[in-house]
């Protein structure tokens, strides 16, 4: 078995690869090629923390394998990163271990390739301003992939805690940008695309607070019960995701779906849009919205490319088991 520490990861896995391999699986998922296995994430009544389990198979790519984690809100006070996880690897032809790769910055990476992926694919090409609700550690993630995407000319931000804006400062000053820390109203009105990378269980975005044309990215909810929009504003737009039987169950589209707001047939894999099934946008004053909840093929995906590099530039550690 090959083991590739979390370390090591962020130099094997350049944005690009995980932008390559992410709309890769995307598009074999729509080909039905590659599927997830049901997703296992419950609340260990310990620490206030959140564990799961999420696995799949992807036939284009011979990666299968599962990803293991969750989310521990405490663990800003031990210095760690809230999102902890390791990521599997096993050969489908024999079910024997291949790789375990830490999978933090994957995590980090791949979400934000996903984004990446709707942004490039749903967005007016003219976008100028990027909203961005949500100034946590993914944060970062997010603003650096979505500014590949378009030519961004502006950055505006709103987080709960508004002393955590400094993140979605300093990485705008980064690409040469300006921010500036706004109200949810004036985000709504200004933004072009708008990515919501929060943690909430209540709705932050109104429906009414969303003009036409915008495109969203919510990338925050991905468990039952979470929740960063208004459910009327999947009313307003055209809705995809990264898989829709867990945008349904855990993402944001439940409570839509849950109130009557949509019907899951409303709801379109960005896969398809990829792979030439679907249109995506058809006018410039079509909300899109893109649902993303995290599927297991993204992790494996991202995984398998780091193992290949690891192995080809000697920086993974080969144990007998």
């Amino acid at each position: 078995m090959l083991i590739v520490p979390e370390a090591a990861c962020p130099d094997l896995l350049p944005f690009d690869a995980a932008f390559d391999a992410v709309e890769a699986v995307f598009a074999a998922m729509a080909r039905g090629e590659a599927y997830n296995f049901p997703v296992i994430r419950e609340a260990i009544g310990h620490e206030d923390a959140l564990y799961g389990f999420k696995g799949g198979f992807d036939r284009a790519g011979s990666a299968l394998g599962l990803k293991a984690g969750g989310y521990w809100p405490n663990n800003q006070a031990r210095g760690l990163i809230n999102h902890q996880s390791t990521i599997f690897l096993f050969d489908p032809d024999t079910g024997r271990v291949q790789a375990a790769v830490g999978g933090n910055y994957l995590t980090a990476a791949r979400t934000a390739a996903a984004s990446a992926v709707s942004i490039k694919h749903l967005s007016r090409p003219d976008s100028k301003v990027l909203g961005m609700v949500g100034a946590g550690h993914q944060s970062a993630f997010q603003m650096r992939a979505a500014l590949r995407q378009r030519k961004f000319e502006k950055v505006i931000g709103w987080n709960f805690h508004p002393e955590m804006l400094s993140r979605l400062a300093d990485t705008a000053a980064e690409a040469g940008l300006p921010f500036e820390a706004v109200e949810l109203d004036r985000l709504g009105a200004e933004a072009d695309v708008i990515i919501t990378i929060t943690s909430s269980f209540a709705p932050i975005l109104k429906a009414d607070q969303i003009r036409p044309g915008v495109h969203l990215a919510c990338m925050g909810t991905d468990t039952k019960g979470k929740q960063e929009v208004d459910p009327e504003l999947l009313a307003r737009a055209t809705v995809f995701t990264d898989e829709v039987a867990q945008s349904v169950s855990i993402g944001e589209a439940q409570h839509a779906v849950a109130s009557g707001l949509i019907a899951e047939s409303a709801i379109t894999p960005v896969g398809a849009v990829i792979a030439g099934q679907h249109p995506g946008r058809v006018s410039a004053e079509e909300i899109t919205l893109f649902d993303g909840t995290g599927v297991a093929l993204q992790d494996l995906a991202v995984a398998s490319a780091v193992v290949a590099r690891a192995q080809a530039e000697g920086k993974a550690t080969e144990v007998a088991i």
